[in-house]
């Protein structure tokens, strides 16, 4: 009898013990199916976020200014009435791009236009724009440059001549013309017309080239998008408000969208040089919604009649002094 009891004592406690180790087996497992689950939703978010981070790279236009002969490297010269500047290396290099900088340095370039010293940056660089930027666009963007192929291509100085080759100057040139902060939208307008409003002033930058400046370099808000006569690289940029002598008024939304998508042009022509450019690597990359918020606009801005023909040199006189 005894042995029976020592028997049936022994095969409970076997029973006891497969049973546990049946629950810590199946826990593990349920565990271990957790945590997969939970790599695969950082893996999709990490996706997500570098594809956002994608689009707003194109959407920004980062490309045509730091891209010389290599993705994001810098060295391409910026000819202006101010000087020639060269973008810099925004590669994830340590050294000669921004692979040491933290979310939060390169949040700050954006919004403040400081470097991670606090040293202010020119505003060729157009955080002036960019400071309009939302956070979570501006965090995607980063993501997503440092996932590019790193450069060891060095910082080449600005060619400037004094005074515009002070920095510290530019801490004056802000004070007085420079708001950081997000893109306000405007609750009397539609969805559609705030986001047209925040690809162009914020990510587009439009005004940095459309628009034409004073002797300090500040855009002319009085002149919004009516073009000027001395862009980059001292060439002419068109008036692109919906004045119909002299702007792109008789433009229908469609011919618009067309012209962001495809550079044709309601003549049945194509843009060329550096429009051409912007459009291939910024522009033409957008969806068809914010092509179309971005016409809408564009076209309900007021007309401003600039005529840039009868300022922008209307005859070469060099021959004359011959």
């Amino acid at each position: 009898m005894k042995e029976f009891i020592r028997g049936s004592q022994n095969i409970i406690m076997n029973k006891l013990q497969i049973a546990k180790l049946f629950r810590t087996k199946c826990l593990a497992a349920v565990l271990g199916l957790a945590g997969c689950f939970c790599n695969m939703s950082v893996a999709l978010a990490s996706e997500d976020l570098l594809e956002h981070g994608r689009y707003v790279f194109y959407a920004a236009g980062c490309v045509s200014c730091h891209t010389r002969d290599q993705l994001m490297a810098g060295g391409r010269p910026l000819v202006s009435p101010f000087g020639t500047f060269y973008p810099p290396n925004v590669t994830p290099h340590r050294e000669y791009g921004i692979g040491a900088w933290s979310e939060e340095d390169f949040l700050r370039a954006l919004r403040e236009g400081l470097n991670p010293q606090g040293e202010h940056y020119y505003p060729a660089f157009p955080y002036p724009s960019y400071t309009r930027m939302t956070r979570q666009d501006m965090q995607a963007l980063y993501a997503y440059l440092m996932t590019l192929p790193a450069s060891s291509r060095g910082i080449q100085p600005h060619d400037l001549p004094w005074p515009f080759s002070s920095r510290p100057m530019v801490a004056y040139w802000k004070a007085g013309r420079f708001t950081s902060g997000e893109f306000p939208t405007d609750p009397d307008k539609s969805p559609q017309w705030n986001r047209g409003a925040y690809l162009a002033d914020a990510l587009g930058h439009c005004s940095e080239c459309h628009t034409p400046r004073d002797y300090l370099g500040t855009p002319r808000r009085d002149r919004y998008l009516a073009g000027t006569c001395t862009g980059p690289d001292g060439r002419r940029v068109p008036n692109i408000t919906p004045d119909r002598d002299t702007g792109i008024g008789h433009w229908t939304c469609e011919a618009l969208m067309t012209f962001l998508k495809t550079g044709k042009k309601p003549d049945g022509s194509y843009t060329d040089s550096l429009m051409a450019e912007v459009l291939g690597t910024s522009c033409m990359q957008l969806t068809r919604d914010d092509l179309h918020s971005l016409a809408i606009y564009l076209q309900s801005l007021p007309p401003i009649h600039n005529d840039l023909d009868a300022l922008c040199a209307p005859f070469d006189d060099s021959s004359f002094y011959d």
